[in-house]
């Protein structure tokens, strides 16, 4: 964990101040630009906590994918120490990834509650169950993205537009109440909007519609995670194969 910090957020933590002020200086940049053109408010919810909530949740998925992508071609080494093993290094990187945009997200809110552009969350508790599940559910997702990768050298070719094409069908860009029912119906069979839904709902209170099955996403975040397992228990194997 110790040299996953270093290399993730360098010695003098300027990573770590980067991984703050990217989605602080994104949000910033749209209020603004928002502020000029449109009024404040969009379908009834006001777009700085709209912003906030989505882009936090896509740099969450983003970043846990692409941390564990190349975390074994990148820490390989590692594995001639008894000690470690294959499954050490992906959980490394994404306790560390947690960790890291859990306090971004912690930081981002109190800077936007400052200048009084968000308010307090209606249901701490639902808005933190939803970022977790976004969470573990990104952690399936990387398993079982780098498993692939590890196997199909045409995978890893095309997974960044996968992870291109995941951005549109996350939710994190548009709320489900705003879709008409039959887009809705269909994009709420993709998992991960479930859970910015209920970081959403969370957030803006019950008097804002929401749509989420948590029994739903939590069988999907299993699955990808037990999938994503299996996967990876032979990764060592193909690592040394190559």
């Amino acid at each position: 964990m110790m040299r996953e910090t270093i290399t993730r957020y360098g010695r003098q933590g300027l990573g770590l101040l980067w991984l703050i002020g990217e989605p602080l200086l994104f949000c910033f940049g749209v209020i603004i630009m928002w502020s000029l053109i449109k009024p404040a408010y969009e379908h009834g919810v006001r777009i700085a906590p709209f912003i906030m909530t989505g882009y936090m949740c896509l740099l969450l998925l983003r970043h846990l994918i692409g941390a564990n992508m190349n975390a074994l071609q990148a820490n390989g080494g590692l594995l001639y120490h008894r000690p470690v093993r294959v499954m050490h290094l992906y959980l490394s990187r994404c306790g560390l990834e947690i960790a890291g945009n859990t306090m971004a997200f912690f930081i981002v809110y109190l800077a936007m509650l400052a200048i009084r552009q968000v308010s307090l969350p209606h249901d701490l508790l639902l808005l933190y169950s939803g970022w977790f599940l976004l969470a573990f559910m990104a952690c399936g997702i990387s398993f079982v993205f780098a498993g692939l990768s590890l196997r199909y050298e045409l995978f890893e070719r095309v997974s960044p537009v996968l992870q291109y094409a995941m951005i549109p069908l996350s939710g994190v860009f548009t709320m489900m109440a705003w879709l008409p029912q039959h887009y809705r119906d269909v994009l709420l069979k993709v998992p991960i909007p479930h859970a910015v839904e209920m970081v959403r709902a969370g957030m803006f209170g019950e008097f804002t519609p929401t749509y989420y099955d948590v029994g739903y996403a939590l069988a999907w975040t299993v699955g990808l995670n037990f999938a994503g397992l299996v996967l990876l228990a032979r990764a060592k194997h193909y690592l040394e194969m190559e």
